[in-house]
């Protein structure tokens, strides 16, 4: 509903000289969402987020913050907050008094001040820490001031820059569901950018995957995760298998297909681009596809490969698979899975559920059936066997 509306971006594009950084992002962000920006580093996210914090001005559009057009309006006047990745926590103040600051130097009177702070304490858990200094506090308890610091002013909106990016992996992690559960219990909006996608899936109501300044998909998590719009977005968010293939018919939202070695299977549409006798690609991932030492029965869709590498990877085993055509394949083997004594070299069959299949417009990258990843800063990797 519009009137749940906290941030609307309206056709905003942002140029720094002949550079577009953003170009024609449209969308909504809603009261209590908790909304994350994800994408390779120069993608335009953090572009955007400055945009909505006052700290940049967009070259044509408008930003709506509560219904009223802050385009031109500076940062000190929005009601947001930013946390960033520094912390940049006043180290001669304790907690108490970091936390305080803010509405210290609105006037706010001494005992709603002593109210908020108290309250957010509770929430960030740091109620025992109200008189220590940053020193003596960790990286997460530290970044925990800052977001009481940013929410006692009960902004519309909290933005977040990044500001997992400096803590270690466990602490990261941990940090996700307390952003998560903090999030929660305050009800204040929160838009989050970051290029992690376990950061995006873990803590996000809906995301707002950015790919060279354009807005590629906006969906939940799942929505996301598995009914990508694009190459891009299926390989930018986890492991996805983009194998060649040619559609052979459309009828409404699913299609069949032909898939390397002249074998047929039916697969899920992914927008009206897709249409019969156009080649494209077809998105499967490692974990939808089951692995079998004999021919599978019945006539689903199935392919020969040959078992190139093993990885245990805890949870799961990594199996690295090549088609007879040279098409590369990565398979996920659960617990729950039984594939006894498989080695590198051994034949084996390839299959999946109808439903697992999702065929994409070709896109302009080398897809030819690798295991399309992008790493932590954007970079891509193609996941080869014989790498």
């Amino acid at each position: 509903m519009a009137d749940e509306t906290v941030i609307g971006i309206e056709h905003v594009t942002k140029r720094f000289g002949g550079f577009v950084a953003v170009e024609a992002a449209d969308f909504a962000i809603q009261r209590g969402e908790f909304f994350s920006m994800l994408g390779p580093s120069g993608c335009g996210k953090t572009t955007t987020l400055r945009m909505i914090a006052g700290f940049e001005q967009p070259t044509s559009g408008r930003i709506t913050l509560e219904g009223k057009d802050v385009s031109r309006v500076p940062p000190y006047k929005r009601n947001v907050n930013t946390v960033f990745q520094h912390y940049a926590l006043f180290p001669h103040m304790n907690v108490f008094d970091n936390v305080s600051f803010g509405p210290r130097s609105r006037k706010v009177a001494r005992g709603e001040i002593s109210k908020r702070v108290t309250e957010l304490l509770e929430i960030v858990r740091l109620a025992d820490f109200a008189n220590r200094k940053p020193g003596q506090l960790s990286g997460g308890q530290q970044q925990r001031v800052a977001l009481a610091r940013a929410l006692v002013n009960y902004p519309s909106a909290l933005l977040l820059d990044e500001p997992l990016g400096a803590l270690d992996l466990k602490l990261r992690q941990a940090m996700q569901l307390e952003l998560k559960r903090i999030q929660r219990e305050v009800g204040i909006t929160f838009v989050y950018v970051t290029h992690d996608q376990e950061e995006a899936l873990t803590m996000s109501d809906r995301i707002a995957v950015m790919n060279d300044g354009h807005v590629e998909q906006i969906g939940t998590p799942e929505e996301i995760y598995h009914a990508p719009v694009s190459v891009f977005v299926a390989g930018f968010i986890g492991v996805a298998n983009l194998l060649p293939v040619t559609v052979d018919s459309v009828h409404g939202s699913s299609a069949t297909v032909t898939l390397p070695g002249e074998t047929h299977s039916p697969a899920i549409v992914s927008g009206p681009s897709i249409a019969a006798g156009q080649p494209a690609t077809l998105m499967l991932r490692p974990e939808r596809v089951r692995l079998s030492a004999e021919e599978p029965s019945g006539s689903g869709a199935r392919l020969t490969t040959k078992i190139m590498q093993l990885t245990f990877q805890g949870p799961v085993v990594r199996t690295d698979l090549r088609a007879a055509d040279g098409t590369e394949i990565v398979a996920h083997i659960g617990p729950e899975d039984h594939l006894p004594a498989a080695r590198p070299g051994d034949d084996i069959w390839l299959t999946w559920d109808d439903d697992a299949a999702r065929v994409l417009p070709l896109a302009d990258i080398k897809v030819g059936g690798e295991a399309y990843e992008i790493q932590e800063m954007g970079q891509v990797h193609f996941a080869r066997s014989d790498a």
